[in-house]
């Protein structure tokens, strides 16, 4: 089959074919309740970084009046925007119908999600409380009769349209003007929990209450000012483009450019209007014509609720029979906690499996690295950090402990701009040198380089991890961390921290493979291994385990090793561009994608290497953004034990037969079913590595 006749599924549709796997596990009956609510909130907050990133790039290309053939494939822009709308609306209609018949099977134990309708008396007076001394001092209400120009309303923020029937003998207002309606928009304060706990009744039932619906009970409280005769009330909510503009002013510091931006980001234009279905037909078009929005822009009627994404921290009130059994983390064989993980490390690798193993080792060996006075300097990459995090603590205190810290702290990380420029000022406050990236390129490998004085020579110890050092995100993120002191790899990564100072230099590296330079290259190089030994009889596979596979490029090498009889299995979590099982295009190969309890994100790369398999974590997936416009480390595994550690792990996963869903062109997500003992791989591999302990 000729290059020109393989074939694509789509990006943006492989995105939101994604997100229906995550409505799935909302949907499946065998989850929790409260895991199923919170995954309506992973849906629904996928969804709006979705909106804010992926649509408003389609959007743009509209606007520029190009057809967007060759950057979206073989679909035409318009077509696509006009597609994404269509499923869009049918994902939130199920999710609807998936919300309410939790609410129902919540009563069943006792728990009731009340309206304002259905408040009690008793219920009542506690609603008017909690207005007057917690709501209402955080209200921003805006009467838009009155106002000059429409307010700006807050990308991700929630808004409930209000009108207000007046009375025509209201004194507030010339009704002479035949003035019958005031129209007004409240914005739903974030500052506050979104499901507010009412008391118990006698009989110990449990409720709650939607803060919007709290906020319609007290309307009369709000607009106690003006005479009116009937008031309702709707949600609705914009979103608005996430793209970054930073200017080219060369007397800011970058810091200031990307503080800007971020701030800038505000007034990005709006890429969807979502509004209540129910809502008053001449309140949708006054909102529409004051906001300029028109048919250019992706207009979607919802439900009662929106900013679903809340549904994330739905209160569990105790209830810990509907939420998924926690675990405690595991030990890593071997590796003491309470001792030196130098001295550890020294000797042989380690291999940490988060969650299932625990963060905290990350978190010891940069805090004793912090505390070694033999230590002389830790270098590390940063892409996300926690809220509060111990990463950063444990590297200012190297700082003032005389340590020479060097952070390559990446300030565009998506949507963790501001947090990232809020911890850089501190470590650079402190004494910590920073590296802002290289131009063109985010840095999103995630490395550390730590340097020891030992018998009077420099020896290096380091970490490479397919994940953000990040301790929050450790708690539900599956990734791999290889904790080293092998000399070829550490000198390796010590040459991409060269590369981060000078960055006109393009080093060469004997071990890690690295973007944006040679990433596609050694890819490309390590599946024609493949071929060759299968043209010459021998043992010839690759497996690989990701978040997305998007390339082009790689999905065409793909297509040519399946052509020339190579096995390959795929474990993609997100999107999935290659079309898998079609004859005399991709008939050997297999993809499946596995979503549960935890998110997948390691990046794993199997090759069969005629018998003596290759094997890498990575902090990249296949994706053009990440061979080419990213710094991204695909680091060797040398040590045998761990490396089959990590293709055990593999076949876990690979074996899943409850959480795993099979990937094919029409992307249905039908669940993978057989006779065989039921395996959830998230259970399995924390048993693993239970076992390996004994």
């Amino acid at each position: 089959m000729s290059k020109n006749k393989y074939e694509y599924i789509n990006r943006e549709i492989s995105w939101l074919k994604f997100n229906a796997r995550v409505l799935q596990e909302a949907r499946d009956e065998k989850v929790p309740l409260l895991e199923r609510l919170r995954f309506i909130g992973i849906f629904s907050n996928n969804l709006d970084e979705f909106f804010r990133v992926r649509y408003a790039t389609v959007q743009r290309i509209v606007f520029a009046g190009k057809s967007g053939k060759k950057a979206l494939y073989g679909m035409e822009a318009r077509l696509l925007l006009e597609q994404i709308t269509n499923i869009v609306i049918q994902q939130q209609t199920e999710s609807l119908e998936i919300i309410r018949e939790i609410q129902l099977r919540l009563e069943d134990h006792g728990i009731f999600v009340i309206k304002e309708h259905q408040v009690t008396a008793s219920q009542g007076e506690f609603i008017r409380d909690y207005f007057t001394e917690v709501v209402s001092p955080a209200l921003m209400t805006f009467m838009l009769d009155d106002l000059e120009r429409f307010p700006h309303l807050k990308d991700k923020a929630a808004y409930l349209a209000v009108k207000l029937a007046l009375d025509q003998e209201d004194a507030n207002y010339d009704t002479k003007e035949g003035k019958e309606n005031l129209f007004a928009l409240i914005e739903i304060p974030d500052s506050i929990g979104r499901f507010v706990v009412l008391p118990k009744d006698k009989d110990g039932k449990e409720y709650i209450i939607v803060l919007d619906d709290l906020m319609r009970y007290c309307m009369d409280q709000i607009f106690s000012i003006f005479n009116y005769k009937e008031v309702s009330v709707h949600m609705i909510k914009i979103t608005r483009d996430a793209a970054l503009d930073i200017d080219n002013d060369f007397k800011k510091s970058f810091i200031e450019k990307i503080s800007k931006s971020v701030y800038l980001r505000r007034e990005g234009d709006p890429v969807r209007f979502v509004y209540d279905k129910t809502i008053d037909p001449d309140t949708l078009e006054f909102l529409m014509e004051k906001m300029q929005i028109d048919d250019t822009d992706s207009i979607i009627p919802g439900g009662r609720y929106h900013n679903r994404r809340d549904y994330m921290s739905f209160p569990t009130l105790g209830h810990k029979e509907l939420a998924y059994e926690s675990f405690k983390p595991l030990p890593v064989k071997g590796l003491d906690i309470n001792g030196s993980i130098f001295k550890k490390i020294a000797k042989k690798d380690y291999l940490l499996y988060a969650p299932y193993q625990s963060f905290s080792y990350i978190i010891k060996f940069l805090r004793e690295a912090a505390l070694d006075p033999k230590v002389t300097s830790i270098k590390i990459t940063i892409y996300r950090l926690s809220n509060v995090s111990h990463i950063a603590s444990s590297l200012i205190n190297a700082a003032k402990n005389g340590k020479a810290v060097t952070v390559q702290i990446e300030l565009q990380a998506r949507f963790d701009e501001a947090n990232n420029i809020e911890y850089a000022e501190a470590m650079q406050e402190e004494g910590v040198n920073l590296i802002f990236g290289v131009p063109g390129l985010k840095v999103h490998c995630k490395t550390c380089l730590i340097e020891r004085t030992e018998g009077g020579k420099k020896k290096r110890y380091g970490f490479i991890s397919t994940g953000n050092f990040n301790e929050s995100t450790a708690k539900i993120y599956t990734d791999y961390t290889l904790f080293t002191s092998n000399s070829d790899i550490l000198k390796d990564l010590n040459k991409v921290f060269d590369f981060f100072e000078i960055n006109y230099k393009v080093t060469r590296y004997k071990h890690l493979i690295v973007s944006p330079h040679y990433s596609r290259k050694r890819f490309s190089e390590l599946i024609d291994i493949e071929i060759a030994n299968k043209q010459k009889g021998k043992e010839a596979y690759i497996r690989i385990k990701v978040n997305s596979l998007t390339d082009y490029g790689m999905i065409d090498k793909l297509y040519q090793a399946s052509n020339e009889g190579v096995k390959i299995d795929l474990i993609v979590r997100g999107m999935c561009c290659l079309i898998p099982g079609k004859k005399g295009m991709s008939e050997n190969i297999k993809a499946i994608s596995i979503v549960d309890k935890f998110l997948e994100h390691p990046r794993m790369y199997i090759f069969g290497n005629g018998g003596d398999p290759s094997v890498f974590i990575s902090s990249s997936d296949w994706m053009r953004r990440n061979l080419d416009r990213r710094v991204e480390v695909t680091c060797p595994i040398f040590d045998n034990d761990i490396k089959q550690q990590l293709i055990d792990t593999f076949n876990i996963c690979w074996a899943d037969n409850v959480k795993a869903r099979i990937l094919n062109k029409d992307q249905d997500n039908t669940y993978i079913k057989n006779d065989l003992p039921e395996n959830r791989s998230q259970l399995s591999l924390y048993d693993y590595f239970k076992n390996r302990l004994n």
